[in-house]
C-alpha cells in the first residue's frame, strides 16, 4: 500500500470519526433536562394509641371561607410560625360563619392538635379541599389560641398525612 493511499484511509477514518463525535454531541445537547419528580409534601402514616404527634408532623391546609382579604394566609403564617407545616392556601368554595376543620375522624391525633389551635373551631365532615389537615376559617375568626399546645397522644389507631422530612 503506498504511503498517499494509507494517508487518505487514515483521513477518511479520522473524518468519520469526527462526524460521529459531532452527531453525538449534538443529540446529547439538544436532549432536555430530566424533569425532578414532584416530592410528596406528606405522606399516610399509621400512628399506634398512645404515640405523640407533634407540630412538626401535621401539614395543615388554610381556606378563607371569609370576606376577608388574604385571612387564609394570615393564618397559615401563623400555624407555620408555630411549628406546623404549611399545605395549600386558597379560597373556601363556601362561606363559613365560624373556623371549621374538615376531617372525617375528628379523633384522628393530626385533628386534635391542629384544633386546639383554634378558640372556637369545631370539625365537619367536608371533602377534602388541600393536603393534611384542612382549616376553613370564617368570618369570626380573629387570631390562634394564646396557649400554643405543642404535641398530643393518639388515643386510638389513626392514619394521618405526615409531613416528609419529620422525624
Amino acid at each position: 500500500m503506498s504511503g498517499a493511499l494509507k494517508s487518505a484511509l487514515t483521513l477518511a477514518f479520522l473524518g468519520l470519526l469526527v462526524v460521529g463525535a459531532a452527531a453525538w454531541g449534538w443529540t446529547a445537547l439538544t436532549e432536555p433536562f430530566p424533569e425532578d419528580e414532584p416530592v410528596a409534601i406528606c405522606e399516610d402514616t399509621e400512628v399506634a394509641a398512645g404515640t405523640e404527634v407533634r407540630r412538626d408532623q401535621v401539614v395543615v391546609s388554610v381556606f378563607n371561607g371569609s370576606g376577608r382579604s388574604g385571612l387564609a394566609g394570615a393564618t397559615s403564617a401563623q400555624l407555620t410560625e408555630r411549628g406546623f407545616v404549611a399545605g395549600d392556601i386558597g379560597d373556601s368554595p363556601q362561606p363559613a360563619a365560624s373556623t371549621q376543620i374538615w376531617a372525617d375522624d375528628p379523633t384522628n391525633p393530626a385533628v386534635d392538635l391542629v384544633k386546639q389551635q383554634f378558640k372556637q373551631a369545631r370539625v365537619v365532615t367536608g371533602d377534602a379541599l388541600g393536603v393534611g389537615v384542612v382549616v376553613v376559617v370564617g368570618e369570626k375568626f380573629k387570631t390562634l389560641r394564646p396557649k400554643q399546645v405543642e404535641s398530643v397522644l393518639a388515643q386510638a389507631d389513626a392514619t394521618f398525612c405526615r409531613a416528609t422530612g419529620a422525624e
